[in-house]
């Protein structure tokens, strides 16, 4: 059996770890060949390949980024996308896709794999937000930067006697704030699905310099203000899956703190921080056992399914419910943590 893998959406630390997985098992247990195909979804629609085998994933596990490349192209948006895909796999004798990659990547697999592809999916974002599994690889990693970055800036902050507004990703999910801002100390945690009262903030920043602590503020880039305002800057550009480009509620926030309170704010943008370098030991650790299942799952024509962590056990779950919906923080999780923020 000849199988492509391909790595699509954003960079995320572990991806070469289940490539690499994949790559192992598939070639030392089941006799297949591989084929990698660059950047995401283009790949397939355009032909877009490179040489995979044993040989190629030597000295990847603890390398972040993909060595196939990735991309955000949506096949869907184009004109006979599905049926250039088709033709591709086709004519390269690839009989089955291994496809790594969060929400919009695995979108797409869904859809193929309801017309007939048939592809087998691995979950990965660093936002954790994909509902069919308890942990997606990248998170973690993500996590520890930002916990790391926290834990530096509490010092400046002191010395300083200033606030410090962290900015960390998160579109719709606050994950990452909330993991970083607990394991980190900080002041307050603010989320996408909890919008904030500025006020409050403020007030809080009021408080913390009472009690001779400056505070350190924990921000998910989509979080929103409770009025329905908008602090979040955008570029007004949309990807192919229709996402805006996020960035810039950390510098609003900080400024406001400093015009409403009177006191220095500074913001820190971690960006893409988050996703580069080596994979944690988990993510490592994690991503392997994917790659090692999605080899299993191709073996045995378990098509349309996507690795899911549920527990300590991985199993397979239909690709549509592991797209299904995004996983949010929950009101009663975030609200067990605030005996923490204050």
């Amino acid at each position: 059996m000849r199988v492509g893998v391909l790595t699509g959406g954003g960079d995320c630390p572990g991806l070469n770890a289940v490539i690499r997985a994949v790559v192992r098992k598939g070639v030392q247990e089941h006799g297949f060949e591989f084929v990698g195909y660059r950047d995401g979804w283009k790949g397939p629609l355009e032909g877009l390949t490179m040489p995979l085998g044993v040989a190629q994933c030597r000295g990847i596990l603890p390398r972040g980024g993909t060595i196939l490349g990735s991309s955000r192209t949506n096949p869907f948006k184009l004109d006979n996308g599905v049926e250039r895909i088709k033709d591709n796999l086709a004519a390269a004798g690839v009989d089955a896709l291994v496809a790594i990659g969060g929400e919009d990547t695995l979108g797409v697999a869904t859809k193929l794999a309801d017309l007939g592809v048939h592809v087998v999916g691995v979950p990965k974002t660093i936002d954790n937000d994909l509902s069919g599994t308890d942990f997606t690889f990248g998170f973690d990693t993500a996590v520890n930067i930002a916990t790391e970055a926290i834990d530096r800036l509490h010092t400046t902050a002191e010395s300083h006697h200033r606030v410090l507004v962290v900015e960390v990703m998160g579109r719709h999910a606050g994950w990452i704030a909330l993991h970083s801002g607990i394991a980190g100390g900080a002041s307050a945690v603010l989320i996408p699905e909890q919008p904030f009262d500025i006020e409050k903030v403020c007030a809080h920043v009021e408080t913390r310099f009472e009690s001779t602590y400056a505070p350190i503020i924990v921000v998910s880039e989509g979080a929103v203000p409770v009025d329905g305002g908008d602090m979040t800057l955008v570029s007004g550009e949309k990807d192919a899956f229709g996402h805006v480009r996020l960035g810039g509620i950390g510098d609003r926030l900080a400024s406001e703190i400093e015009h409403r309170t009177g006191k220095e704010a500074r913001a820190v943008v971690l960006g893409h921080i988050q996703r580069g370098g080596t994979p944690t030991a988990f993510d490592r650790w994690l991503a392997t056992r994917f790659g090692l299942q999605a080899a299993d799952a191709v073996a045995e024509g378990d098509f349309g399914t996507m690795m899911a962590l549920r527990g300590t056990r991985i199993e397979r779950v239909p690709l549509a419910e592991g797209t299904a919906e995004l996983k949010l923080v929950s009101p009663e999780e975030y609200a067990e943590a605030q005996v923490f923020f204050g």
